[in-house]
């Protein structure tokens, strides 16, 4: 194929930043001679995430709504439109063949300049139930590409291709080799059953105060367990370990996880966030999970994304509001129930998608 120039656009979280480093990697892999910028929002993630992956990254003064009254959305106006001036002249001078949104706060006045100046554009909405911005630009830009079905419930029919969410090149389905790997990397017990606790690449509070709270009440002795803290509660989970030297080696504490892939294979139980992102990954992996989907974000999206698996008997829910009192006892029982796991993960298999990054790379080169 041939080379090009892309402009990608998004981020906030790894949710948006992973998938948007799988789409350049794919863009590089069908031609290496391929120029692309990212284009993020300042102060964020993405910011330091994607110079560390080795692409050009610019930044835009642009913030999110904050739900309910505040004062702070009564300059969103004017950082919108001061920012859709400066994406006009970071595209003027990049001069893209297409511009690419994966969602997050820079996405919406990228993609809304690109549609503007005639220059083709593409959006992945990773979530089943797409928020406002990709609603309202859905009917700007020339194909949408989606990671679940009915979405004609947002997007016109004609602009929609199913492509399933990008993830990461070394997230595979997991192997009893990659379990060894990982007990090793993190010095488990093979003979114990082990719980990972991901809440995504900025953590989660519900799941911090309930691991402090099961540490404080007491751990059974066969379960190991490795907790993705986030980079923001670290200090204070370090305090709390430290004055709890009784789980050291029962209870891995970390605030990001690099190995990603040998954390999945090696547990026999996963409870995580339900964004898009993580779920796709979590496919691909076929372990058993536990979902307890974040109510803090736009249209409950968390939640719509869960129950697409959990109706297909592919895992199970705890709601956040019930995590203190009913996530330890849905724990303790899966994990235990070796026929369930297998059944868990047999289901949530047959719903990877690992060909997503293809897609859409084919629907960038047609739309060009």
């Amino acid at each position: 194929m041939k080379a090009i120039r892309a402009i990608i656009s998004g981020g906030g979280t790894g949710g948006h930043i992973f998938p948007a480093l799988s789409i350049a990697e794919g863009l590089k892999a069908a031609n290496p001679d391929t120029e692309i910028l990212f284009v993020g929002a300042n102060r964020r993630m993405e910011m330091e995430k994607v110079p560390a992956a080795g692409y050009r990254i610019v930044g835009l003064e642009v913030a999110g709504l904050v739900r309910g009254l505040s004062l702070g959305n009564l300059a969103l106006p004017f950082k919108l439109i001061k920012s859709i001036r400066r994406a006009k002249s970071i595209i003027r001078e990049f001069k893209p063949d297409i511009v690419i949104g994966v969602g997050g706060y820079a996405s919406a006045p990228v993609l809304y300049a690109a549609s503007g100046m005639h220059i083709p554009t593409l959006i992945q909405e990773q979530n089943g139930f797409a928020g406002l911005t990709n609603k309202i630009l859905g009917k700007r830009v020339g194909k949408i590409c989606v990671a679940y079905d009915n979405m004609e419930r947002f997007f016109p029919k004609e602009k929609i291709v199913f492509s399933g969410n990008p993830t990461r090149k070394d997230i595979v389905k997991c192997t009893p080799e990659m379990a060894s790997e990982g007990l090793a990397l993190y010095g488990l017990d093979p003979e114990k059953k082990h719980l990972f606790i991901v809440g995504g690449s900025l953590g989660c509070g519900t799941f911090n105060s309930f691991m402090k709270d099961w540490i404080g009440e007491g751990i059974p002795e066969w379960l190991q367990i490795v907790w993705q803290c986030g980079k923001r509660s670290l200090p204070d989970v370090e305090s709390f370990m430290a004055a709890h030297p009784e789980v050291k080696g029962q209870v891995i504490a970390t605030d990001f996880i690099s190995k990603m892939n040998l954390t999945y294979a090696l547990s026999d139980l996963i409870v995580s966030r339900s964004g898009a992102s993580s779920i796709s990954e979590l496919c691909i992996a076929g372990r058993p999970v536990i979902f307890v989907p974040s109510p803090n974000v736009a249209e409950d999206h968390q939640r719509h994304n869960a129950m697409a698996i959990v109706n297909k008997d592919a895992a199970k829910i705890v709601l956040d509001a019930d995590a203190p009192a009913k996530l330890r006892d849905e724990i303790l029982n899966t994990i235990r129930n070796e026929d369930e796991c297998t059944r868990l993960s047999a289901n949530i298999l047959t719903l990877a998608k690992t060909d997503a990054v293809e897609i859409i790379v084919r629907e960038v080169y047609n739309l060009i």
